[in-house]
């Protein structure tokens, strides 16, 4: 069942301790918002997974985020919340990893849920290892005409 929370409220992610993010609710006119980004339609085809995936967590991030905690610089003074120190931020694994799994998986869960394929974290496959043995050499190319 798809529960919606129609509330509008700004929620706080705790994305490490002492560093936390207040974010506007993931609506689809952020989502629209971040995939129009012109950083993200400037991004050239042959563009890795993991660049594109870099570039929409920071496009949904600076749409995002309103405000934060435990974020500063190198003195240790705090800094505003700017697009660029979003970016900086992002630039940090766990805090990448961490924006993802809290903020954006959610909306991709609920993708999940609409369409009755959501992961059971307890069903049969939740413990499923990998079975096939690992190659010894990689496979010829094709022939080329």
């Amino acid at each position: 069942m798809l529960r919606l929370n129609l509330t509008a409220a700004p929620e706080w992610l705790e994305l490490a301790p002492g560093l936390r993010l207040q974010v506007a609710p993931l609506t689809t006119a952020l989502m629209v918002s971040a995939r129009a980004d012109p950083v993200i339609e400037a991004m050239p085809e042959e563009a890795s997974q993991e660049d594109l995936a870099l570039a929409m967590a920071k496009s949904v991030a600076r749409r995002a985020v309103l405000a934060w905690e435990g974020v500063g610089d190198d003195a240790g003074e705090a800094v505003p919340v700017t697009p660029e120190n979003i970016d900086a931020l992002l630039e940090v694994w766990p805090i990448f990893e961490a924006f993802q799994t809290q903020y954006v998986a959610r909306g991709l869960l609920l993708e999940q849920e609409k369409n009755v394929s959501a992961p059971a974290p307890n069903g049969p496959s939740a413990g499923a290892k990998a079975i096939a043995r690992p190659v010894k050499r990689r496979a010829k190319p094709a022939p080329h005409d």
